[in-house]
């Protein structure tokens, strides 16, 4: 019956797109029958609801690391109903992130996927947030502020069913994942700091000196991830060779500059600003500087409108508009692509697995891609056996499969966010005519010849990748 329930649904429902998108498949029973209570609704409660019965063994899955890619996972875990702990070692420090790092781009391909997890945590969030996708995105040259091109955030979000790109509030997006998992799944104070792959369970161990026993472990303990070392050995993040300034500029909303999300490129330097709503602009200016370089005398916004001194209007009006107490200052790292994020019961998610630079404003978007496939394979293999028949080496295979789907779309913009800051160190959008300021105007009519044929590259290239990366995996 519930079979026939589902199959009437995709064929019948008027949003069928999202129908298939939300396709979790059901956990199967050994010893009970399921009940399934299936709802066909463009928004509202989740899309599938799953009761069971009986006293079968839960999957008990640890994850490392209580950020967004912990507390997604913990989330599709919860509701996918395995039995789940989260360890973070301050939440506090969570929370607080969002200070340093700001808002965060949430693409049409996570929001729906955070839909197929919990349609009203997805709803919460997208409350909270600002559509960005609705308007002008795209990449510009720094010192004219003409577009190179743009790109179309809201086709693929139609085509597919799925909702449009936004911003939110980096602090406010873990509020809300944390309400909904609960405190009674996140356990605070907790730094896995060690742990022990068994051939039949996997053991953590925490620096308050307390061990969890679990089937398996998620390491989604950030760019310096201890899951990580301990799986492949100590590694030092890469330094990008850039420092980010970033802050909020406050504008008449009348006078807001009229796009979503906008990166305006330059010789060693490069600036990203996207609408974040009320009238403010979230800004990070990247700079080509030594990781160890003195912070300026003359404090962070003098030096950067010195710095962007000669870009459009635009730029340097952003900068002038924010107070200098809101800039923060920060290096920029990421981590080499490995060959596969896991070892036995263990797995890595997010950016433990593969940080990427921030310069498209992909991480938290691909970390949650990783959540719903890895919670996709996990809810295949308890569908094959009893949860006390997995074995290590069933887990592993779900592993190997979950990297099969997911590396090269990971791999892909891995690289391509490091191809857009080395290209940074060649940009030039003008000829340089002349030794006396008398040539500077005329020389700025002048496009660069590498320039026009750059141009025409990325008109053709790049909207094919973000229309691929929009519209997220099948």
């Amino acid at each position: 019956m519930a079979s026939l329930q589902c199959l009437m649904c995709l064929n019948l429902c008027p949003h069928q797109p999202a129908a298939r998108l939300h396709g979790f498949r059901q956990r199967r029973s050994t010893t009970t029958r399921l009940i399934f209570r299936v709802k066909c609704e463009s928004r509202g409660s989740s899309y599938v609801d799953e009761a069971a019965t009986g006293n079968e063994k839960k999957l008990k899955i640890l994850v490392a690391g209580g950020g967004i890619a912990g507390l997604v996972f913990g989330l599709a875990a919860k509701r996918s109903g395995f039995d789940v702990k989260v360890f973070e070692k301050d939440l506090t420090a969570v929370k607080g992130e969002g200070m340093e790092r700001g808002p965060i781009q949430l693409l049409s391909s996570a929001l729906g996927l955070l839909e197929a997890i919990d349609k009203d945590v997805a709803r919460e969030i997208m409350g909270a947030g600002h559509v960005t996708g609705d308007r002008n995105c795209g990449l510009a040259d720094g010192r004219s502020g003409e577009w190179f091109v743009k790109f179309d955030f809201l086709t693929p979000a139609i085509v597919k069913g799925i909702p449009i790109t936004q911003m939110i509030c980096r602090m406010e997006l873990q509020r809300l994942l944390l309400n909904a998992v609960g405190e009674d799944v996140v356990i605070n104070n907790s730094k896995v700091v060690d742990f022990v792959d068994d051939a039949d369970k996997v053991t953590v161990f925490l620096d308050n000196g307390q061990q969890y026993e679990g089937d398996l472990l998620i390491g989604a303990d950030g760019l310096r991830s201890t899951v990580r070392s301990k799986l492949f050995g100590a590694h030092e993040p890469n330094y990008s060779n850039f420092i980010c300034y970033t802050g909020v500029a406050e504008f008449d909303p009348q006078h807001l500059p009229h796009f979503g999300y906008k990166v305006f490129l330059g010789r060693n330097q490069f600036f990203v600003a996207a609408d974040i709503g009320k009238g403010r602009l979230q800004w990070y200016a990247f700079v080509k500087e030594a990781r160890q370089s003195p912070v300026s005398s003359a404090g962070n916004k003098n030096m950067l409108v010195e710095r962007y001194g000669d870009w459009c209007n635009e730029v340097v009006n952003i900068i002038r508009r924010t107070q200098e107490n809101m800039i923060i200052r920060r290096p920029i790292y990421d981590t080499d692509m490995m060959d596969t994020w896991g070892r036995g019961r263990v797995i890595l998610l997010g950016d433990a697995a593969h940080a990427m630079l921030p310069n498209l404003g992909q991480g938290g978007s691909i970390a949650i891609e990783d959540c719903y496939w890895l919670m996709v394979e996990l809810q295949n293999l308890a569908q094959t056996r009893p949860m006390s028949d997995i074995t290590s080496d069933d887990l592993a295979s779900a592993f190997r499969r979950f990297e099969k789907k997911r590396m090269f779309r990971v791999r892909t913009v891995h690289t391509i966010c490091r191809m857009a800051s080395v290209m940074t160190s060649v940009y030039q959008s003008y000829l340089d005519i002349g030794p006396l300021p008398l040539f500077k105007e005329w020389s700025m009519r002048v496009k660069h010849p590498g320039l026009l044929i750059t141009n025409q590259l990325l008109q053709i290239a790049l909207p094919k990748f973000m229309d691929w990366v929009i519209a997220g995996q099948e």
